[in-house]
């Protein structure tokens, strides 16, 4: 282990890109781990424990090493989590583009990107603001840049474009992941937590002052069966942002909606 940052990331650049010389030294009795199992230890942790349960020593435990040979592996915690999403980004299922409308093309990359979070619901704990710059976010941002491909877009619009659409997948996966959360700590279904509700809020409500509140509130709750719809906000909203983006083609460059040239 080093306290210094810097080589901290230089070192993780390299393990994400598996430079030589980036695992464990080759001093000593040959190593029993691979960095593989490593990250595939501490993702399966991640999935069945969130972020809260993912440790050093949990990971160590799982592979039945202790934590200080872990840290011959990764430089710590962060560097892991460098490591672990980038794999993930990596065995992304990526649908073709080619022939397909380009609304249907940023469709497949939003739902892709949804079907991630789903996968790995970690991920919509993690910040994203310097992702992890190894090969499978390479991969990932030259597929969903693809999608643009001959929209007319100049190259900062076209990267506006996608971060705009990954950033509405993101807030959906985030307000689904609380939404589990909710009921997972506090052992209630949706149903329930309106049965325990309704009958004290009956006495504190009165629906002529919020005459808005209260009709459509009452509309999309028996709309959806629920207060919040991961499923409905994510269609209604992945339409309205297809719209925003269509704006900004150039008149005359849009492919037609059938793939036709």
């Amino acid at each position: 282990m080093t306290d210094e940052p810097g080589a901290d990331a230089a070192r993780t650049l390299r393990l994400l890109w598996r430079e030589p010389g980036s695992g464990p030294p080759r001093r000593g009795p040959r190593q029993a781990l691979s960095i593989d199992a490593v990250i595939e230890a501490a993702t399966a942790l991640a999935d069945a424990d969130g972020l809260d349960g993912l440790t050093m020593r949990g990971v160590a435990q799982r592979l039945g090493v202790t934590p200080m040979t872990l840290y011959t592996y990764v430089p710590g915690k962060a560097a892991l989590l460098d490591l672990m999403l980038d794999a993930a980004y990596l065995r992304m299922p990526r649908g073709a583009h080619d022939g397909m409308p380009w609304r249907a093309r940023l469709e497949g990359v939003a739902r892709e990107n949804r079907a991630l979070y789903r996968r790995h619901p970690w991920v919509a704990e993690l910040p994203v603001s310097r992702p992890p710059l190894g090969p499978g976010v390479m991969a990932k941002y030259e597929h969903e840049l693809a999608a643009f491909d001959g929209l007319g877009l100049d190259d900062v619009t076209a990267d506006a474009a996608l971060t705009y659409l990954l950033g509405f997948v993101e807030s959906v996966a985030r307000a689904e992941f609380r939404a589990h959360a909710a009921v997972r700590d506090s052992a209630l279904t949706d149903e329930q937590w309106w049965a325990t509700h309704a009958p004290v809020l009956a006495t504190v409500f009165d629906p002529s002052r919020y005459p808005r509140a209260a009709r459509i509130g009452s509309a999309a709750g028996q709309a959806h069966h629920s207060a919040y719809d991961p499923e409905h906000a994510f269609t209604f909203g992945l339409g309205r942002v297809l719209d925003g983006l269509a704006a900004l083609v150039e008149p005359g460059r849009v492919p037609p909606e059938d793939g036709t040239p």
